[in-house]
């Protein structure tokens, strides 16, 4: 038996050209970085530094009186256990003091760095070449005992003679010295910047992309910081990180700017694959953008003879391969 085919007529045809046009992908932003930044450089009221202060005094205090209470309660019980008590408290005491002189210790050479940075921009925007020799002299006793640099240093103590204005010096001692130190420095930027593309584009949980961007970037300044002899501990390290923010936010440089326009294109069509994919690309290229700052700041000499380093280059070296070819 053959079927008839049925036919349904339709009362008003569609038009194609009527329809609505297809939603373009919301432009990804780096709203983790954003993020990050924004919490990096906030600073605390002067009632909260209070309220701080107040609860750790108020916390050592009491933790202090409990141990002492506890020492000499099991003295008298005890004399042998609040021997071992005591040795025990003061041991803890001990490692505690070390790790607070660690800290001076790294600010005092976070505060060397930037004394020889500044010394530099001095010295050449007043074309002192005595001045200029006296940083020199500095940049060499830092990095005295840096093998990476040997090299460089017997360069420089053959070449710097030859010297004999200012800006010509400063540059050799960049060319010798901080070349080596420039391309270590740039390999943890694009780690970390790998490191915050990867982790925005395949981790969906919530915040998790932000407290990601956060500790990739306290780690890369801190890293930054060692490369060019600013060792920094905890405390250094997050000082350091808030400064490098603050700045960056001040200047509103945690945002899609020129030098970030091909990645925001890259990002852009690699939103229309994957909202995520998009926001890990642009996560990925303000992070290249914080490590480029944190160099300027940790780096004890500003960037003359050679040129500040591009974020488009470091971003395309970074991330080539990690999406596909962007």
């Amino acid at each position: 038996m053959t079927r008839r085919p049925v036919i349904f007529e339709l009362e008003d045809e569609a038009d194609p050209s009527a329809a609505p046009p297809v939603p373009e992908a919301e432009a990804p932003e780096g709203r983790a970085m954003q993020a990050a930044a924004s919490f990096a450089a906030r600073r605390s009221s002067r009632l909260g530094r209070w309220f701080w202060g107040l609860l750790a005094s108020i916390l050592g205090f009491a933790i202090s009186v409990a141990a002492w209470t506890f020492v000499t309660d099991l003295m008298a019980r005890y004399p042998l256990l609040g021997w071992i008590a005591t040795v025990l408290i003061a041991a803890f005491v001990l490692v505690v003091l070390v790790i607070a002189a660690r800290e001076l210790s790294a600010f005092a050479r976070l505060k060397r760095v930037d004394t020889i940075h500044r010394a530099a921009e001095e010295a050449i925007a007043a074309a002192d070449l005595k001045a200029a020799r006296g940083v020199v002299a500095k940049l060499d006793a830092l990095y005295a005992h840096r093998p990476e640099v040997a090299l460089g240093r017997e360069r420089l103590a053959a070449r710097q003679e030859d010297s004999f204005d200012a800006d010509g010096l400063i540059a050799l001692a960049e060319d010798t010295l901080l070349a080596p130190l420039d391309a270590q420095a740039l390999r943890e930027v694009e780690g970390a910047a790998r490191s915050v593309a990867t982790v925005t584009a395949l981790v969906p949980l919530a915040l998790a992309d932000v407290v990601t961007a956060l500790g990739a970037n306290l780690r890369m300044i801190r890293r930054v910081a060692e490369i060019y002899g600013g060792r920094s501990g905890t405390l250094g390290s997050w000082r350091l990180t808030r400064s490098v923010m603050t700045h960056l936010v001040a200047t509103g440089a945690v945002a899609v700017g020129d030098d970030l326009v091909h990645s925001v294109a890259g990002g852009h069509l690699l939103a229309k694959v994957s909202r995520r994919f998009g926001e890990g690309f642009v996560n990925g290229a303000l992070t290249a953008r914080v490590g480029v700052a944190a160099m300027e700041v940790c780096r004890p000499l500003p960037f003359r003879a050679a040129r500040r380093p591009s974020v488009s280059a470091v971003i395309g070296r970074a991330l080539t391969g990690l999406f596909g070819r962007t």
